[in-house]
C-alpha cells in the first residue's frame, strides 16, 4: 500500500515506515502531523485517483529530527572588473517517518507514550 502526497509545493511516493526529507515543517522531534493532500492512494485491491485530492484520505506521519540541508555556494564573478560575490544558503529541512496511511475519513492511532517520557514526567 502506497500513496502520494503533496507538500512544500512537492509530491511524494510514501509508504507505512518509510522515511522522507520534506521542506521545514513546524514542531519537534516526536510530534505527530498529518498530511491531507493525498494526491492517489493504491492498495493492493483499490486504485484511486484525485481530482484534485483524493476525499477522506490522509498520511500519519512522525517527526523524526529538524536538520539543515548541504551548503550550496552561488559564486558570481564579472571578469576583467575585479568583483565577486559568494553566497552560501542552506535550506532548513524535517525528516519525516510515514507511519500510517488512512482512508474513509479515520483519524491516526494514537502513539503510545514510551517509557522515558513516562518516568520525565513522573520525576
Amino acid at each position: 500500500m502506497f500513496a502520494v502526497i503533496k507538500t512544500g509545493g512537492k509530491q511524494y511516493k510514501v509508504a507505512a515506515n518509510d522515511e522522507i526529507t520534506v521542506m521545514s515543517l513546524p514542531g519537534e522531534a516526536g510530534e505527530t502531523l498529518t498530511f491531507g493532500e493525498v494526491l492517489s492512494f493504491f492498495d493492493g485491491a483499490t486504485t484511486a485517483f484525485g481530482a484534485p485530492l483524493v476525499e477522506g484520505a490522509s498520511v500519519a506521519a512522525e517527526i523524526v529530527a529538524q536538520k539543515r540541508g548541504p551548503k550550496v555556494i552561488a559564486f558570481k564573478k564579472r571578469r576583467r572588473k575585479n568583483s565577486r560575490r559568494k553566497r552560501g544558503h542552506r535550506q532548513d529541512l524535517t525528516i519525516v517517518r510515514i507511519t500510517e496511511i488512512l482512508t474513509g475519513g479515520k483519524q491516526p492511532t494514537p502513539k503510545a507514550p514510551s517509557e522515558g517520557a513516562a518516568e520525565a514526567s513522573a520525576a
